[in-house]
């Protein structure tokens, strides 16, 4: 049980260190500033950037429990 734990906490780092590198990188200063959010009233948010940001959120929630799970069967 612990190897199967650890396996998927590896596979769920690694997994999510490239969907997050994978993201469209935000722009910086007023001018990003401004620009994001008339694209996040407007829902310019679309294709690419959109699934990787639900793969993210998944594997954050898997990389989540199999850390505590890992820690419960430890102590």
């Amino acid at each position: 049980m612990v190897i199967a734990l650890v396996v998927l906490l590896i596979l769920s780092s690694v997994g999510l260190i490239a969907t997050v590198l994978f993201q469209s990188g935000r722009s910086a200063g007023l001018s990003g500033a401004i620009t994001g959010a008339g694209e996040s009233v407007f829902g310019k948010k679309k294709g690419m950037d959109e699934l990787l940001a639900k793969f993210t959120a998944a594997l954050a929630a898997v990389f989540l429990l199999s850390s505590l799970g890992l820690a419960m069967l430890m102590k």
